[in-house]
């Protein structure tokens, strides 16, 4: 997460379970689950405005997981915490399977 510490980015967009972080210079981030078979991430809750993660630098992004067994297979809940200036985003992945598929939210890009 220390690739977000300082950044300023143009636009913070969330679209089809995915969220991509495009600064001035057109780097780009982008944070989404490929899925396969068996399984199922989603982004299960955005508190704040993903507008306040935009035109002011990333002071603190962290990440952090909890998980656990299921009935049917297994979850994984994946909590990234942002701060800026302008206020605090929280956004929350949910993922499940039968337990033989990862649960895993990558971040794509330099």
């Amino acid at each position: 997460m220390n690739r977000f510490i300082g950044r300023v980015f143009k636009y913070v967009v969330e679209h089809n379970d995915s969220i991509t972080f495009t600064e001035y210079n057109g780097n780009t981030l982008k944070m989404y689950h490929e899925q396969e078979c068996c399984e199922n991430v989603t982004i299960s809750q955005i508190t704040g405005d993903l507008s306040d993660l935009v035109d002011s630098p990333i002071l603190d992004a962290s990440e952090n997981t909890n998980s656990g067994n299921t009935e049917d297979g297994h979850q994984t809940w994946t909590f990234y915490k942002f701060r800026t200036r302008k206020g605090y985003v929280d956004i929350t992945w949910y993922g499940e399977s039968n337990g033989y598929y990862s649960e895993s939210v990558y971040i794509l890009g330099e």
